[in-house]
């Protein structure tokens, strides 16, 4: 880690300075500025790690947010089997969290971390750009706890996502789609405007924020330890904002330094690993994962192995989670799996091995999209069992 401060900002952390005039919430940086934060074993480091128990849940919650974390890892016994693996396949259920995604976690932590450096106060309006799951963790969070809450969204996500904010008290700003991150229009742009206009108004900002990946490392990763026994052989994750990737690699290689940790990200992202992988302007319909930009919060010196991932063999795996496995999930967690098995197939996992696969998100944001066999035929997703009509 460099140290030293710059911008008011120590050791290249964005949340960790102690005083009254600078609150990170309201100084804007650049989200693809390479990381500097250190945490874990370190001693150096300016973070805070939180014990994270595996929950013991009374029979009636103080609120909504007393059920975020503690997923369920359910195991796959047929899609691998038809793909004639014999390793086990482990899912982390993240669509069992209250808000329907793993991004519960990440905005619970931070805005809790935020209320407890006194950032951020009651009567706050709180901004944040969001591809749709981390909007509606916060606008669930900001819900509960009353603060005023403000999304933007690029076009190009789902009405779903669109509705389930608005229900939670959530006012959505939406931008065009394709609008490079840095551009003043861009959903990371309109974001920040708003925090610069409105008083009081104060910008998480997950791509850059580090409670984001401390929330996998103190909480996601040790459930998945602790499911398995600190015994694992491959873990694949999906990249997005790269805080999941993040904090869970890190935690992993620390307890379980053999294991493989596998990343996938869609043709037409830019945040593989070499360069050369990534094909700048391709459009992706993948929600959720992928960005134009490597996020701040985004460490990849943990993965051993990038795979690019296509849409149609996203959506369609998707499909076989719920019609195989009986789980409801995200187009997202069709692209963890599928190329999930390309890898336990190229490491050569073997029987007695196993690997877990991060489901992120739930069905219920992508009802008229790849659950939908007209949005599925119009782009040649189906396959051709699936374009016979009904009878």
């Amino acid at each position: 880690m460099q140290t030293g401060s710059q911008n008011g900002v120590q050791n290249g952390c964005p949340i960790n300075k102690e005083g009254e005039e600078f609150n990170p919430y309201r100084n804007w940086r650049r989200p693809d500025l390479p990381s500097r934060c250190t945490y874990g074993r370190s001693k150096d480091s300016p973070h805070s790690n939180k014990s994270c128990p595996k929950p013991v849940r009374p029979k009636i919650l103080n609120s909504v947010l007393d059920n975020i974390a503690g997923t369920p890892m359910i195991r796959l016994n047929n899609i691998g089997k038809s793909e004639g693996l014999k390793c086990e396949i482990l899912a982390k259920c993240e669509f069992f969290q209250p808000g329907g995604s793993l991004k519960d976690r990440i905005a619970l932590r931070m805005i809790e971390d935020a209320e407890e450096k006194g950032f951020i106060k009651p009567g706050a309006t709180i901004i944040e750009p969001s591809s749709g799951n981390t909007g509606i963790g916060v606008a669930m969070v900001c819900a509960v706890k009353g603060y005023r809450c403000i999304i933007v969204m690029p076009q190009r996500m789902s009405l779903e996502k669109v509705a389930t904010m608005k229900a939670l008290g959530a006012e959505i700003y939406r931008t065009a789609n394709g609008i490079p991150f840095d551009q003043p229009e861009s959903h990371v742009g309109v974001a920040r405007r708003l925090m610069e206009e409105i008083p009081n108004s104060f910008l998480l900002d997950q791509y850059r924020n580090p409670s984001n990946p401390l929330a996998h490392y103190d909480g996601t990763a040790e459930e998945i330890l602790d499911a398995c026994d600190n015994k694992l052989d491959m873990v694949v994750i999906g990249t997005g904002t790269g805080g999941t990737l993040t904090g869970v690699a890190r935690k992993i290689k620390e307890r379980c330094p053999n294991c493989k940790i596998v990343a996938v990200d869609p043709e037409g992202s830019l945040i593989a690993e070499p360069a050369e992988l990534n094909q700048k302007g391709k459009k992706f319909e993948v929600e959720g994962i992928g960005k134009d930009f490597v996020p701040t919060a985004c460490d990849r010196q943990f993965v051993d192995k990038w795979y690019k991932a296509a849409d149609k063999e996203s959506f369609q795996m998707a499909r076989r989670i719920v019609r195989e496995e009986g789980l409801l999930v995200g187009g997202s967690s069709g692209t963890a799996l599928h190329y999930g098995i390309q890898a336990m197939k190229d490491f050569g996992l073997k029987e007695g091995q196993r690997c877990v696969v991060i489901f992120v998100d739930s069905i219920r944001n992508y009802m008229t999209r790849f659950l939908n066999d007209e949005w599925m035929g119009e782009r040649g997703y189906l396959e051709d069992e699936e374009e016979e009509p009904s009878k």
